[in-house]
C-alpha cells in the first residue's frame, strides 16, 4: 500500500476490533489497544480468554461478531490464525483487514482484496501513525 491509502485508511475508519488483544501491559496488543483509544478510535478487544474483563478500560468480547459493525479487524495472531478471522471480518462486513507485524498470510490477503475489503499486512498502525506524522486525534 502507498502512504497515501495508509493515511487514508487510518483517517477514515472509526471503529476498530482488535483480535488478540491483551491485558497484559508488556504485550504488543496492549500497547496498540491503548494507542488506538487515544487517537479516538472506538476499539474493542477481542480475546476469548479475556472475555467480560477490561482493557484499557474497555470491556473485551470472546468473538469477533459480539465487536460489529467493524470498520477495521486488526489482527494479533499467528499467521497461522489470521486466514479464520480475515474469513470472519469478511463475513462480517468489516472494510479493512490490518495484519500486524510478523502476521503474512497471501492467501488471506487475497480474499479479502476480492471480498472489496482493504488489506494491510506484516505493518503497525502504530508505527504507520507516527512514521507518517498524522494529527493527535481521527
Amino acid at each position: 500500500m502507498t502512504d497515501a491509502e495508509i493515511r487514508d485508511l487510518l483517517l477514515t475508519t472509526r471503529r476498530i476490533a482488535v483480535v488478540g488483544a491483551s491485558d497484559r501491559a508488556d504485550r504488543p496488543s496492549h500497547g496498540v489497544f491503548g494507542f488506538l483509544l487515544a487517537r479516538g478510535y472506538d476499539a474493542v478487544p477481542v480475546n476469548p480468554a479475556l472475555a467480560g474483563r477490561t482493557v484499557h478500560g474497555v470491556p473485551s468480547v470472546a468473538m469477533l461478531a459480539q465487536a460489529a459493525p467493524l470498520d477495521m479487524v486488526d489482527i494479533f495472531r499467528r499467521s497461522a490464525e489470521a486466514g479464520a478471522v480475515v474469513d470472519e471480518a469478511i463475513a462480517l462486513g468489516a472494510r479493512s483487514v490490518w495484519m500486524q507485524l510478523g502476521v503474512v498470510d497471501e492467501a488471506a490477503a487475497a480474499r479479502a482484496r476480492a471480498a472489496g475489503l482493504v488489506v494491510v499486512m506484516d505493518r503497525c498502525p502504530a508505527i504507520e501513525w507516527r512514521r507518517l506524522a498524522l494529527p493527535a486525534k481521527v
